[in-house]
């Protein structure tokens, strides 16, 4: 979704397993419990996107303290917004990840220098008191016009970061729209474009262990075709097969997509790369009986089941995913419709729009 018009070289799959699983392991620790406040669930893998396409939004610092009164740790903007990384000095149990606008791309795409004197403007001075964790490289700028300027500025970003052994990972955000195939899962490829402008960036974060953000909407293939896309399949709300793809059985449509395109990039020769989903989410109002704040709810809230209880996907089981709701709040700046209504919480009172169960 756009917003401001926006691992190890390979290793043996015996590596890779158990690597999935001691995360997972430290994750179950990690998240004995869930924590239950202001009608909202938070787990430690889940973190929220934070946009500020709104006129009636609260201040950033009121903001902050419903993240940290909710138990959120990560959160996600979309270009370095100085009102709220002021805000977030001294939180440094919130890891943040920051956006390069898409505009300004094709200038930090010239020149390593250009990167640096961004990096000097809008990340230096936080990085004593702000926990930025990801610097993401354009949202869903692949596959398109702008699709070539990603992968020099992720380099010269990289360079920069690692000349100062800074712990900030460098990568970018791409949609499921990269996908040619995606039914049934094991189909999933790339399509031409994609193959072109993403495949080098996917192995170029191979080599550097950089996750590939990646956003997914199971709403949008669901309000395309709600008479043959169960939603019960598109929700979480069934345990039973739905799509069986060999050895691999799917229940839910967010699995299948996740493994689509693990299955594309694994078509490209990137089979161990990590995903990070970067957003998903269910509109509460916009489109008629396809987006009720009852849907809403049941959505998000089985996300947030489904991430904390570390199973994984069928590809990649026992392998617990990080992912982030779209959005913290309802923003009226958005296009008109189901665009203005993917919020938990209304920006006026801070209120959440549904409870999350």
């Amino acid at each position: 979704m756009q917003q401001h018009t926006t691992i190890t070289k390979k290793r043996k799959d015996a590596t890779f397993t158990m690597d999935c699983l001691k995360k997972t392991l430290l994750f179950l620790l990690s998240c004995t419990a869930i924590l239950l406040s202001n009608n909202i669930v938070a787990a430690t893998n889940v973190g929220l996107n934070y946009g500020l396409l709104g006129d009636n939004l609260p201040p950033p610092p009121q903001v902050i303290n419903l993240y940290k009164s909710i138990g959120i740790t990560k959160i996600r903007i979309f270009d370095p917004n100085v009102e709220v990384l002021n805000a977030l000095r001294g939180h440094q149990d919130i890891g943040v990840t920051v956006g390069v606008k898409d505009q300004d791309l094709a200038a930090l795409a010239a020149s390593e220098e250009a990167a640096k004197g961004w990096f000097a403007t809008n990340i230096e001075p936080y990085l004593t008191d702000v926990n930025i964790t990801f610097i993401t490289v354009g949202n869903e700028v692949i596959p398109g016009p702008l699709g070539p300027q990603v992968l020099p500025v992720v380099k010269s970003l990289t360079k920069l970061v690692d000349s100062r052994s800074l712990p900030i990972s460098i990568t970018t955000v791409v949609s499921m729209a990269n996908l040619g195939e995606s039914y049934p899962p094991s189909s999933g490829t790339f399509t031409p474009l994609a193959r072109e402008q993403l495949t080098p960036v996917l192995k170029f974060l191979s080599e550097k262990s950089v996750p590939i953000l990646v956003n997914m909407y199971p709403y949008f293939p669901y309000a395309s075709d709600p008479v043959n896309i169960h939603l019960d399949y598109a929700t979480f709300k069934t345990e039973s097969v739905v799509v069986q793809d060999g050895p691999l059985g799917y229940s839910n449509m967010f699995d299948a997509m996740y493994d689509a395109f693990l299955w594309a990039m694994e078509k490209e020769g990137v089979k161990d790369l990590p995903l990070v989903v970067s957003e998903t989410g269910w509109p509460s109002a916009g489109n008629g009986d396809l987006t009720t704040p009852l849907i809403a709810s049941t959505y998000n809230g089985n996300f947030v089941k489904h991430i904390e209880s570390g199973k994984g996907t069928p590809k990649r089981s026992n392998c617990s995913i990080d992912g982030y709701i779209f959005a913290t709040f309802n923003e009226n700046l958005k296009p008109a419709g189901t665009e203005q209504h993917f919020g938990l919480f209304e920006p006026a009172d801070m209120k959440p729009v549904y409870k999350l169960f």
